[in-house]
């Protein structure tokens, strides 16, 4: 519990160090105990550093501290979080102590007033801040991507040394294992009556496809989002094969693979890999960053009709443990209809599971089981079989039948929780894995052999060039 001198104290440490607090709320009653685990966010870049606190965790201490150079991006996310404290539904209770100033790096490590790192933003200087934080002592929960090149890969395998021998816990924030339609073709891949063993494949015709579109304006948590400029600098932001890739390359592995420790030395081969931008007019550029010019170090993606041609798409092709993958991860300016989709073919000898997010959709994700050939009425039961299994975990799962032959996966709502949500699903993860002080013994092999996949893809795609 905080006492009247405790809360005093840090009342005095806020003044005399210029910190703000944008939050009128304190710490509750009982969560300020050495037990508890207690947020540092560091330069939050990103709208994912304010995610993590969508909702209150009985095991976080309320209080926050935020180290951060002054600008729009700190305000940013310190404007979210103020929002989800005064959200009329399930209202947080985060009090934010910021520290604003250009050695906010030097004076977070100085303090290390907390235990857990938040890293969600610029990524060129992400991999250094997780280097740094675990060589602190300090446990880091980061953002994707962790890294976006090959020379930070290396930082990273030495991060993840340092964290061994500290003592302390290296995450990456995957979303997309808590999406509801992942968990579900995951689980009927793995019902060999249903799927039978994955396809050979091959390059042009892999047995594991999956693309990923996302759209440079869109809304969070109800606004729309204001991008920071660097955003479109690959170098800052990072490639898509790099940024975006990292969720598909993980799914790949957590669904085809789960709870198997994977080498990257010797299980991925990159077979191909290219790189490409989509073109966004000043105006689109202004609409997305609230900025009317482009900043210098966006020159060099600047045609002679002002269109900024960064690199925003990315295709991979490769093999995992012999399995043939091909994974793209594109962005276009704003979605016609709906907002970021996902198209996911897993293909069986005896079915397809695939996941669709078009028209035809409504724009949500739907999985369908699609018959490898003409299917008797054995198989109708075999479908039926498989969905009971899942019924077991998620009631109330069912199919029905399409006149093409193929089986659609009705979801009921309440699974469909969002994909904002899926932040506090990874966070609650996270705590489980801090109480037990350890991660699952697959988790570090493979976060290591996903950004080995994706930053050893951008390096061919970018010899290319």
């Amino acid at each position: 519990m905080m006492t009247n001198s405790k809360a005093i104290l840090l009342a005095v440490a806020v003044a005399a160090s210029g910190c703000q607090s944008p939050s009128e709320n304190k710490a509750d009653a009982g969560q300020n105990d050495s037990s508890m685990v207690r947020l540092i966010t560091l330069d939050p870049g990103h709208f994912h550093a304010a995610l993590v606190q969508k909702k209150n965790y009985p095991d976080i201490d309320t209080t926050v501290y935020v180290y951060a150079p002054d600008g729009p991006e700190v305000e940013a996310h310190l404007n979210l979080i103020k929002q989800y404290n005064s959200q009329a539904e399930n209202p947080t209770h985060w009090n934010e102590v910021v520290y604003k100033g250009s050695d906010f790096a030097e004076k977070m490590f100085a303090e290390k007033k907390g235990n857990v790192v938040v890293l969600a933003g610029n990524n060129r200087l992400k991999t250094d801040y997780i280097d740094r934080s675990v060589n602190a002592g300090l446990n880091v929960l980061g953002d994707k991507p962790m890294a976006i090149n090959s020379a930070n890969f290396e930082k990273l395998v030495a991060a993840f040394e340092a964290a061994a021998k500290q003592q302390v816990l290296l995450y990456d924030i995957m979303t997309e294992r808590s999406e509801i339609t992942n968990i579900l073709q995951k689980a009927l891949m793995h019902d060999t009556a249903l799927f039978g063993a994955l396809q050979k494949g091959s390059e042009k015709d892999p047995a594991v496809f999956i693309e990923s579109i996302h759209y440079f304006f869109k809304n969070v948590s109800g606004k729309p989002l204001v991008r920071p400029d660097w955003f479109f600098d690959p170098e800052q932001q990072g490639d898509a094969i790099a940024d975006v890739g990292t969720h598909l390359v993980d799914l790949v592995q957590w669904q085809c693979l789960p709870d198997q420790a994977l080498d990257y030395k010797n299980d991925v081969k990159i077979t191909s890999a290219r790189i490409w931008p989509t073109p966004l007019t000043p105006s689109q550029f202004a609409s997305i960053t609230g900025s009317s010019s482009y900043p210098e170090f966006l020159k060099p993606y600047i045609s002679k009709d002002s269109i900024l041609e960064t690199h925003a798409n990315g295709e991979m092709n490769y093999t995992l443990r012999g399995i043939p993958v091909k994974i793209i991860a594109r962005w276009d300016y704003k979605a016609a209809a709906g907002g970021d989709s996902h198209h996911s073919i897993i293909k069986g000898t005896k079915c397809t599971v695939e996941i669709r997010q078009g028209e035809k959709e409504n724009y949500k994700p739907v999985l369908y089981i699609v018959p490898a050939k003409k299917q008797d009425g054995q198989f109708d039961n075999t479908v039926q079989e498989a969905i009971q299994k899942i019924d077991a975990s998620y009631p109330g799962v069912t199919v029905e039948k399409q006149s093409s032959g193929e089986w659609k996966v009705v979801v009921p709502a309440k699974y469909d929780i969002g994909h904002e949500a899926h932040f506090a699903q990874v966070m609650e993860r996270y705590l489980q894995y801090l109480k037990e002080k350890k991660l699952p013994g697959w988790e570090v092999p493979n976060m290591l052999t996903k950004y080995y996949t994706t930053t050893k893809a951008l390096e061919i795609a970018s010899a290319k060039k």
